[in-house]
C-alpha cells in the first residue's frame, strides 16, 4: 500500500471562499477535529496576511496534536529582496511552524507578465528562497503556482523551476493547477513527463473551476502523486478547491487496499466532519453532495425503491454506513407502493394491502394541497400513525393570538399567547419573541414543558417559508418546514396553510408531537 498524504488547506483556502469566514476558535477545533482522523497536514494560513493567522501558530501548539503536522504558507522572496531581510519569511520562522509551504511561479507567461521578473531572476528567488528555509531547520513544501498551465506553454522551464526547488531541498513538490482548467488527461501526461525527468516525491493542488478538481487529484495519484492538498466541502476561491472528503472517500473505497490514509476509523466519520464543518460556518448543508450530503443515499422513484429492497446495490455505490451517511426513503406522490412499504416497516404493517393503498392515498391527497413529506418525515411519521388510528394527540390548541406593535423608533415588541388543553389541565400562557413565530414557540413550550419536561432537550434547527402558488400573490399558500433536534435525531415537519403564522403553528404542532410520539416508542 502506497503512503498517500493529505494535507488540509481548509484554514487558508478554504478561508478564501466568498462568505466563509473562520474564527480564531474555529480555525483551532479544526485543527483537533482534523488530527482525530489522522490528517497529516494542516496549513494554518499566512502568518504575515493578518493577526488571527498569527496568532493561531502562536496557541496550536497547546493542543497537543497527536498525527497532524502544522504547516505555515507564504511566498518565495520578493524580487530584488535578500531572504534574510524578507519580511514575509520572517514572519513564516516567527510562526514556529515545523513546515513551511512555500508557493511560487512556475509558469514563464507568469514570472514575465505577473511578477515582471525575467527567467533566470524567478529561479533565484526559488532556490534561494526554500535554500534560507531547510538551512535554519524548517522543512520544505514546494506549491508549484500555475504548474500545469506553465507545462502546456513551456514544459522545460516549468519542470526546470521543479528541479530548482528540489535541490535546494525542498520535501515534497505540488504540482497546482491554479487556474483550475486542466483535463485530467492533462494532469496524468503532465506528470508522467515530471517523473521522467525528475526523481522526487509529487503533490497535487488542483482548483475546481471546470468540476474537475476531484477527478484530477485522482489522476495525480495514479500518476504517481504522494501528497493530495485540498479543502474539506471543496470550499476556495472562485469554484472551490478540491474537495477532500470526495477524494479520500473515492482513494479509500475505490481504490481499497491500494493506499495508507488517515486511521482506520476516518472514512466512517466523512460525514460527521463535512457537517460540522457547515455548522461551524452556519452554512445550509447541500443535500446533494458525494457521499456525504443528505440526499446522496435517497431514493423517490419507486422502481428504484423496490430495487433498493431486493438489494441496496442495485441504485447505491457503496454502502451508506461506510461514510457515515444512512439510507432514506422520500415520500411523494410520485414513490409508489414501495417507498410506504419501506418506510412503513418499523411499524409492522407492511403487509396489509389496504392500509398501504391508503397511506399512499393521502400522501397523494396532502400533496396536492401543497405539502411536502421529502424533508418532513416527523409529519410522514404522524400521518402513518393517522391512518393506522394510532395517534393521539398529547394536547389540543384551545386557542392562540399574536400581537406585533411597533414604537415611533420602529423598534418592535412580537406577544404570543397560546391556550392549551392537556388532559383535565388548561394552561394558558403568554411569552415575547423575536417575530410571531418565535413568541408562539416560546409560549407554547412554557404551557407544555412542566408536563412533558423531555420536551426542554428538543431545540428548532430551521425554519424555511416557500410560496406554492405564487399566482395567488398576497394570497397565496406557503409551506412551512420546519427542522427539529433533541441531540440524538433530527427530524422535519410541515405545515400548509394561507396565512404564514397557522402554518407554522401546524409545523410546530407537529414537530412536539413527532417528539412526544418518538419518545414513547
Amino acid at each position: 500500500m502506497r503512503k498517500i498524504q493529505i494535507y488540509d488547506t481548509t484554514l487558508r483556502d478554504g478561508s478564501q471562499a466568498e462568505g466563509i469566514d473562520f474564527s480564531l476558535q474555529d480555525k483551532i477545533l479544526l485543527t483537533q477535529r482534523l488530527d482525530s482522523l489522522g490528517f497529516d497536514f494542516v496549513e494554518g494560513g499566512y502568518p504575515a496576511s493578518n493577526e488571527k493567522d498569527a496568532a493561531f501558530f502562536q496557541q496550536i501548539g497547546d493542543s497537543k496534536l497527536q498525527t497532524t503536522k502544522i504547516a505555515a504558507f507564504g511566498m518565495t522572496r520578493r524580487k530584488g529582496t535578500r531572504p534574510e531581510n524578507d519580511e514575509g519569511l520572517r514572519s513564516l520562522l516567527d510562526s514556529g511552524a515545523p513546515f513551511i509551504t512555500i508557493v511560487g511561479k512556475t509558469s514563464a507567461f507568469q514570472v514575465q507578465e505577473v511578477i515582471k521578473a525575467t527567467l533566470e531572476e524567478n529561479l533565484a528567488m526559488i532556490a534561494e528562497t526554500v535554500g534560507f528555509l531547510r538551512s535554519l531547520g524548517r522543512t520544505v513544501f514546494f506549491d508549484a503556482e500555475h504548474f500545469f498551465d506553465g507545462w502546456k506553454g513551456n514544459p522545460d522551464y516549468a519542470v526546470r523551476c521543479l528541479t530548482t526547488a528540489a535541490q535546494a531541498g525542498a520535501e515534497t513538490l505540488i504540482l497546482c493547477d491554479t487556474n483550475g482548467g486542466t483535463l485530467p488527461d492533462e494532469i496524468t501526461a503532465a506528470i508522467r513527463d515530471v517523473v521522467k525527468n525528475l526523481d522526487h516525491p509529487l503533490g497535487i493542488h488542483v482548483h475546481n473551476d471546470c468540476g474537475l478538481a476531484v477527478a484530477n487529484s485522482l489522476a495525480a495519484v495514479e500518476a504517481g502523486a504522494v501528497q493530495v492538498q485540498g479543502t474539506i466541502n471543496g470550499f476556495g476561491e472562485r469554484c472551490g478547491n478540491a474537495d477532500l472528503i470526495a477524494v479520500i472517500a473515492n482513494l479509500a473505497l475505490k481504490k481499497q487496499g491500494r493506499y495508507d490514509l488517515l486511521h482506520a476509523d476516518a472514512v466512517s466519520r466523512l460525514t460527521e466532519l463535512s457537517r460540522y464543518v457547515y455548522e461551524m460556518l452556519n452554512l445550509h448543508i447541500p443535500l446533494h453532495q458525494p457521499f456525504v450530503g443528505k440526499s446522496a443515499f435517497a431514493h423517490k422513484g419507486g422502481m428504484h425503491v423496490s430495487g433498493v429492497n431486493r438489494n441496496t446495490t442495485a441504485y447505491e455505490h457503496i454502502v451508506p454506513e461506510t461514510v457515515g451517511n444512512e439510507r432514506r426513503v422520500l415520500i411523494s406522490e410520485l414513490s409508489g407502493r414501495s417507498n410506504i412499504v419501506a418506510k412503513a416497516t418499523k411499524y409492522n404493517i407492511q403487509n396489509d394491502e389496504k392500509l398501504m393503498q391508503d397511506i399512499l392515498a393521502e400522501v397523494v391527497s396532502r400533496e396536492s394541497q401543497g405539502y411536502q413529506f421529502e424533508a418532513a418525515e416527523g409529519s410522514f411519521d404522524l400521518l402513518v400513525r393517522r391512518v393506522c388510528g394510532t395517534f393521539k394527540p398529547h394536547f389540543q390548541r384551545l386557542n392562540y393570538h399574536v400581537n406585533v406593535e411597533a414604537d415611533e423608533n420602529s423598534a418592535l415588541m412580537t406577544e404570543g399567547t397560546v391556550k392549551l388543553r392537556i388532559g383535565h389541565l388548561t394552561k394558558h400562557e403568554v411569552d415575547e419573541g423575536e417575530g410571531p413565530v418565535d413568541a408562539l414557540n416560546k409560549a407554547l413550550r412554557k404551557a407544555l414543558v412542566p408536563i412533558f419536561p423531555n420536551l426542554e432537550e428538543m431545540k428548532l434547527v430551521d425554519f424555511k417559508v416557500r410560496v406554492i402558488n405564487s399566482e395567488a400573490a398576497t394570497g397565496a399558500r406557503v409551506r412551512v418546514v420546519i427542522e427539529s433536534t433533541d441531540g440524538k435525531d433530527m427530524w422535519g415537519t410541515v405545515g400548509v396553510n394561507e396565512n404564514i403564522i397557522e402554518a407554522s403553528w401546524e409545523a410546530l404542532v407537529e414537530s412536539i408531537e413527532y417528539k412526544l410520539c418518538k419518545d414513547e416508542s
